[in-house]
């Protein structure tokens, strides 16, 4: 266990963006799985609705250091494609 003041408070820093960025991690999944249960279902509308929410969430998720920009902009891509797909 930490013994100097810093490191104590690293460890308490630590803990609370961890938990910070689980939170949003299972935000932006959760979006996602809304996205490809759209797909899944046939509605179109209800897919670019979800794609909206998602690309959201990811864009905000990446302001916050969660995502790495790429990693982002990957995810949108998969995402737009699927949808814009199922035409």
């Amino acid at each position: 266990m930490a013994n100097i003041k810093s490191a104590k408070k690293r460890i308490s820093v630590a803990r609370i963006r961890t938990e910070r960025n689980k939170s949003i991690k299972s935000a932006v999944k959760t979006a996602i799985k809304k996205v490809d249960a759209a797909i899944a279902s046939g509605d179109k509308a209800a897919a670019t609705a979800a794609l909206t929410a998602a690309t959201s969430a990811i864009d905000k998720a990446t302001s916050k250091g969660v995502f790495h920009k790429n990693t982002a902009a990957r995810k949108v891509s998969r995402l737009a494609a699927a949808v814009n797909k199922m035409a």
